[in-house]
């Protein structure tokens, strides 16, 4: 039994740069599933990923999505992509155990909670305040750079991970502290900063896009009540639902999150071709 991948249209060029294409998954020319590969629109065209993977219910559990997937890499190797990327929802358990049997690693994940009434109160003797125009300066360099080690520490190229900071920034802040649906605040404890919270929006949800706990101040509980500021104005805007992304190795703060009731709800993870 052979399983080849073969093409249902051209290479297909978009604006942003990217090139796709879907095949189907054939089994000795019998067509069993299909699959979707593209070049990443930000990291660029040494990037692949698969964005669907699927093989229909009687050829499951044979074999068939990791021979595709095997398939893919090659295409993308092809390209001359280095590096290939995928997402899997957390509650699909096969492309899970696909993913870890071929060799990818978890980048980084997305969870949710979901909120209620009333919001929850922070601990005594701390607040929370908006940050200042001259906080906020030197606020966005250590945010920056803070977020490219993460992405470079993970596997993407110094390059690309500095150009990614820069996008983001300048996508999800346009207007510094004057952005709409983005609020971003000092927590105070007696009186001292001890850390920082930046909440925004994102696909209805709130959406804590960076909480850090200054380095003195770790260790004492900053960061649960960070969190639970973040929870207070969510609910106070008025959305039900607040998201968030961990990057893996941060167990601190993937067992914080996961004590605060957050759910994983999506994996993205990542392979070298090299």
């Amino acid at each position: 039994m052979t399983t080849t991948l073969r093409p249902t249209e051209p290479i297909q060029h978009a604006d942003d740069g990217t090139r796709s294409r879907r095949y189907q998954v054939c089994v000795n020319s019998r067509p069993v599933g299909d699959i979707h590969l593209a070049t990443h629109p930000v990291f660029g065209p040494s990037v692949a990923q698969i964005h669907r993977l699927h093989i229909e219910e009687p050829d499951r559990r044979r074999g068939r999505g990791t021979v595709a997937a095997l398939a893919a890499e090659e295409v993308a190797r092809g390209w001359g992509c280095r590096r290939i990327e995928t997402a899997v929802p957390a509650d699909a358990e096969a492309g899970l155990r696909l993913t870890n049997a071929l060799g990818y690693v978890t980048r980084n994940r997305n969870m949710v909670k979901a909120l209620g009434e009333p919001p929850p109160e922070l601990p005594a003797g701390s607040r929370g305040r908006p940050m200042t125009q001259a906080e906020y300066q030197a606020w966005e360099l250590e945010s920056r750079e803070h977020y490219t080690q993460s992405w470079i520490s993970r596997g993407v190229p110094e390059a690309e991970a500095y150009a990614k900071s820069q996008r983001d920034h300048d996508h999800l802040l346009p207007q510094g502290l004057a952005t709409e649906n983005v609020l971003i605040s000092v927590l105070e404890h007696e009186g001292s900063r001890v850390g920082d919270l930046w909440l925004g929006e994102r696909d209805g949800s709130a959406f804590v896009y960076n909480v850090e706990v200054h380095a003195a101040h770790r260790g004492k509980g900053h960061g649960r009540t960070l969190m639970l500021l973040a929870e207070a104005q969510a609910v106070a805007a008025g959305r039900s639902r607040i998201a968030l992304n961990v990057f893996a190795g941060n167990t601190p703060a993937e067992r914080l999150y996961e004590s605060l009731g957050y759910e994983t709800t999506m994996y993205y993870l990542y392979k070298s071709l090299l």
